[in-house]
């Protein structure tokens, strides 16, 4: 792949996925000669995005919201000012502004994906910004006894060890322009984010999973840092990856990017706390099972662990341009 200046075409890159590892790690990669395409899941029904799927009968803008925030070239406060959530006044409690203006953008348009795309222009992003799907998914899960739970939000809260997730309804349709940008990419990346409840509800839209399968494409995972509690307790790197074909019955990625870089105690204290602890590196075992791995210290710690977006995008950048030298 040509540098950039030297007139090649930006390489394709489709990043599915939803939660705020999602959205630190395109911060980072919006800052690369790529042409971005994030697909995010429909299936959240907590807190303000809960809210507005249950009145107003539209897919859930919390995620999108934040994908749109990472990927605007905007100034800091109108960013600050679309992740706003409005602590007071009936009704209005708990809403973050961001998704007001989506919810309002979808009745204007009549559509939610005309509404994000709308915003997306206003915001001047940089990439396109898809749901999965036009329209709400309900996420399920049977736990290790066999009950079931039903609700994104509700299923880290059962204390019982996730033994699948699935979604209603099961045929649900994807995006056409989602299945369309998949076939079209040079790189796909799922990751990071919630196992159970941000990856898996995308994988599970049949036609994204088959067009993922299907694309002649360069296939990353990034693995979360973190386990988290409820969702992926004492998982594995091989046990995220297992999960994954686990349910879709098919070994779907080239590269696994992982963090090997050390914790400092405190940190791990803190989180430990609630329940969560570094994910451990089975490198013997990923790699036995035919994945390529790329470990480095990839983590920043302010408030609370984070990939190093800039370094992360690095190395997936660096990925996406030796995949297309090799196919010249």
């Amino acid at each position: 792949m040509a540098k950039a200046g030297q007139g090649a075409r930006k390489a394709r890159i489709v990043v599915i996925g939803g939660g705020t590892g999602l959205s630190v790690m395109l911060r980072g990669l919006k800052q690369k000669p790529l042409d971005i395409t994030a697909i995010v899941t429909v299936a959240d029904d907590g807190g303000s995005s809960g809210i507005l799927r249950s009145e107003l009968q539209m897919p859930p803008p919390g995620d999108i919201r934040n994908v749109l925030t990472a990927l605007a070239d905007t100034e800091p406060l109108l960013a600050d000012m679309l992740s706003y959530r409005f602590m007071g006044g009936a009704g209005l409690a708990g809403h973050s502004l961001g998704n007001l203006i989506l919810a309002a953008m979808t009745d204007i348009s009549g559509d939610f994906v005309a509404g994000v795309r709308e915003l997306s222009r206003v915001l001047a992003v940089r990439g396109r910004v898809l749901p999965a799907a036009n329209q709400a998914i309900l996420l399920k899960a049977e736990m290790e006894d066999g009950s079931i739970v039903e609700g994104e939000s509700q299923i880290p809260k059962s204390g019982l060890a996730i033994r699948r997730v699935f979604i209603e309804p099961a045929d649900v349709e994807p995006l056409e322009e989602a299945v369309e940008a998949i076939a079209e990419a040079d790189a796909i990346l799922i990751g990071p984010g919630s196992l159970y409840t941000s990856i898996m509800p995308n994988l599970l839209v049949p036609k994204l999973a088959e067009a993922i399968l299907n694309a002649q494409a360069v296939k990353i995972f990034v693995c979360n840092v973190m386990t988290q509690p409820g969702e992926t307790d004492n998982y594995s790197v091989g046990d995220h990856l297992h999960a994954i074909h686990a349910h879709i019955g098919h070994h779907l990625f080239d590269y696994v990017i992982v963090n090997n870089g050390e914790i400092p105690p405190q940190v791990h204290s803190m989180y430990a706390e609630q329940g969560s602890a570094a994910v451990h590196l089975d490198l013997d075992e990923v790699e036995r099972r035919g994945y390529k791995v790329i470990a480095d210290r990839l983590v920043l710690f302010r408030t609370y662990l984070r990939h190093d977006a800039a370094k992360l995008s690095e190395h997936i950048y660096q990925l996406v341009e030796d995949w297309m030298l090799r196919k010249e």
